[in-house]
Parts: C-alpha cells; sequence; structure tokens
C-alpha cells in the first residue's frame, strides 16, 4: 500500500512537471490551454512547422524585423539579381549558420546561375538543418531533374508528400516539373 501511495506521488509530480513544462513552452501553450479548458488556441504563422516558400518572397514582409544581409539577398531574389543574392546571403550566413532558409535562398540564386553543384550543396544543407523544409525539397527534386535523375526527384517529392499531409504548393510545383520533365523526356 505504502508502495502505491509513493508511486501515485511520484507519478502526479512528474505529470504536473510536464504540464509546467509544456505551459513555458510557446509550441506547447495552446495545448495546455486546451487541457484547462480555456479558449480554441491560435496559432501564430511562425509556430507552424513550416517554412517560407519562394511564392511568398514577393508578399509585404517586416524586412526591419530580418538581418539586413538577409533582407537584401531577398530582395535581391526578387529581382533575379542571382549574384548579388548569393553575397548577401553567404553574409546572413556567416552570422544566422543554422538558418535552413538562407541555405535554401542561397541554393536558389546558385541554380539559376546554373552552377549546380554549389546549389546542391545549399539545398542539402537546408535539409540537413530543417528535415521538413518544404522549399528545399522542392527545388532539390527540380535540380535533380535539371540533372537528369528523375527518380531522385521523385524521392523528393515522396518526401514532400510525407510533410504536406494537406495539398501544398511545394509539392503541386514539383509534380507539374516532373510531369514536364517526363513529356520531354518520351520526345
Amino acid at each position: 500500500m505504502i508502495r502505491w501511495v509513493g508511486f501515485a506521488a511520484v507519478l502526479g509530480a512528474l505529470v504536473t512537471a510536464g504540464v509546467v513544462y509544456a505551459a513555458r513552452e510557446p509550441g506547447w501553450r495552446n495545448v495546455v490551454a486546451v487541457w484547462l479548458g480555456e479558449s480554441e488556441p491560435k496559432l501564430a504563422n511562425e509556430d507552424w512547422p513550416i517554412c517560407t516558400t519562394m511564392g511568398l518572397m514577393g508578399s509585404e514582409a517586416d524586412w526591419a524585423q530580418l538581418d539586413p544581409d538577409f533582407a537584401a539577398g531577398k530582395k535581391a531574389l526578387i529581382a533575379e539579381d542571382w549574384n548579388s543574392a548569393i553575397a548577401a546571403l553567404k553574409l546572413a550566413a556567416l552570422r544566422d549558420p543554422r538558418n535552413a532558409d538562407i541555405q535554401n535562398y542561397t541554393g536558389y540564386a546558385y541554380r539559376r546561375l546554373r552552377q549546380l553543384g554549389p546549389a546542391m550543396q545549399h539545398y542539402q544543407e537546408a535539409i540537413l538543418l530543417n528535415r521538413r523544409h518544404r522549399s528545399a525539397h522542392e527545388h532539390l527534386g527540380e535540380l535533380y531533374l535539371v540533372l537528369g535523375e528523375r527518380a531522385k526527384a521523385e524521392q523528393q517529392l515522396a518526401m514532400l508528400e510525407g510533410i504536406c499531409l494537406i495539398p501544398c504548393a511545394e509539392t503541386d510545383d514539383l509534380k507539374r516539373a516532373i510531369a514536364a520533365y517526363n513529356m520531354l523526356v518520351t520526345r
């Protein structure tokens, strides 16, 4: 009997510690709020486990919130000034080497310059930093198509389908690229 009381006390302490920890972590605050019967949670965009896409780069962003070199790199990408984008993004990467978006954008600029080796390296680095980085998987798949490696592009598509539980732009874009590639190859 004493063992069961001790076990219940330890279990209760562990559960309480877990709830206190979860309440302190931003991603879990909403879950804890629901457990406690509070109103339905609303996640901010930055709380979702997804990255920004190249299509959103032209949207109104709060550039002042970004690293100045990261912002300059994104502006250069929008202007299709690939060399300036690479230079600015490399400076931003010096300050934030674990930023998967910087690596993905740098890879994109290299690919647009037809420098496929550095593009591959940066896409793979982005995926190492964030294995769920949708845009990096899409761009890596497109790069594989440029290299004539359809099977590897299809592997990236399968990865995207696993990441995007509902349809996402990156999956659709890579599907279209694979279909276009297939049309070119069968001619």
